[in-house]
């Protein structure tokens, strides 16, 4: 019976990390291996996805785009190697890579200091390497600058009263007397650039970069009031330089993404895309899922986060579209049946239904995932 089940049933894997647990690779990896222990001769097809954050290059390169390595400044100055990913003229750049959390020395965060000057200067990488179309993930930052080092590093100039550039990060801002962004790199108004991320929130004010996500970064309450004035003045000196669009872009939905990463890249011209949304248009979903009947799609936790924009919300909202049954793998269930139904998810699959002990899931992410998946092809495909 199971040959003639594999025969029959396609299975399309389009799930993201577990994070600290394992990478969207590595989970497809897991479930394909769990659902043939069952099903040995099964059709499975694997699509590691990620909604613009961490992990949203090592997708692009699973789905086949070549990976390409660049020296770049990190969040505190220091030299890294960050990577972005190409294929035909379409390259997927994540500023993490330059100016995530993960480059800060374990411990030490830096939320009036920390810059996208790394950012920047990867985005530059990608116009160097000849990219027509910039998909800009942004998510998982250490830096609340208002992606004033992003803009730097692609041309653009901040001073101060005697004409000497600011300090770094969004901490710098409060002394901003000048704004230029006449020299920014001409090839920025010849490609398209798509700021890609699952927040939708302002620059600045209750909702805004500092207050919503300063704390994650380590930013105190007296930080959060500054970088939130520093902010607000930056956007007052650049409506000096660039008119009024300055001010709307402030408000305008994902200026507020990575620090405020998302509203230098409104500057530039972007166009703000739910990240999972244009992920899975340049990652091929489509086809693949038109070739699924069964689609398996997770996180680390399924949670009231999924729901507003994450991976899993993305492919199951697709998924319920075209007429095909998702199911979750999760590290971490806290979503009632009716939501998970109410998202296009038929049925969710926590490890801790396997493993209570939620240290240990943590800990043997891999080989429990493995089980939970042998109990999906249990239950589904035989």
């Amino acid at each position: 019976m199971a040959e003639a089940v594999g025969e029959s049933r396609r299975v399309l894997i389009a799930a993201d990390k577990f994070k600290g647990s394992l990478t969207a690779v590595q989970v497809a990896e897991r479930v394909t291996a769990g659902l043939r222990r069952v099903v040995p001769d099964l059709v499975v097809e694997a699509l590691p996805v990620a909604d613009g954050g961490d992990g949203t290059v090592a997708a692009a390169v699973a789905a086949g785009f070549e990976r390409r390595e660049v020296r770049v400044a990190g969040p505190l100055g220091e030299t890294v190697t960050a990577a972005f990913a190409l294929r035909e003229g379409t390259a997927v750049v994540e500023m993490a890579e330059a100016s995530g959390l993960h480059r800060l020395p374990a411990g030490v965060f830096a939320p009036l200091t920390a810059s996208t000057y790394g950012s920047g200067e990867l985005l530059r990488a990608a116009l160097d390497a000849g990219a027509r179309t910039i998909v800009f993930g942004v998510g998982g930052s250490a830096t609340t600058d208002g992606g004033a080092g992003m803009l730097a590093a692609l041309g653009a100039r901040f001073l101060g009263e005697g004409g000497a550039p600011v300090p770094p990060g969004g901490g710098g801002l409060a002394g901003l007397a000048r704004a230029d962004l006449s020299a920014l790199d001409p090839r920025l108004s010849s490609v398209s650039l798509v700021l890609a991320s699952d927040v939708d929130n302002p620059l600045t004010g209750p909702k805004g970069a500092p207050a919503v996500y300063g704390p994650q970064k380590g930013a105190s309450p007296e930080d959060v009031r500054a970088l939130d004035a520093a902010l607000g003045h930056y956007v007052a000196v650049l409506e000096d330089s660039v008119g009024a669009r300055a001010v709307e872009y402030a408000a305008a939905p994902g200026a507020g993404a990575a620090g405020g990463i998302g509203y230098g890249a409104l500057l530039l011209g972007a166009r703000f895309r739910p990240g999972i949304e244009i992920m899975l248009d340049v990652l091929g979903f489509a086809p693949a899922l038109s070739r699924a009947s069964l689609v398996i799609t997770g996180e680390g936790s399924l949670d009231e986060q999924t729901l507003h924009g994450k991976a899993p919300a993305g492919v199951a909202a697709a998924a319920r579209a075209a007429g095909k049954e998702v199911v979750a793998v999760c590290g971490r269930l806290a979503l009632e049946d009716r939501a998970l139904r109410s998202a296009g998810i038929s049925r969710a699959y926590p490890l801790t239904s396997v493993e209570p002990d939620v240290s240990r899931c943590i800990a043997d992410a891999g080989p429990i995932l493995e089980r939970l998946a042998a109990r999906i092809a249990e239950d589904l495909l035989v």
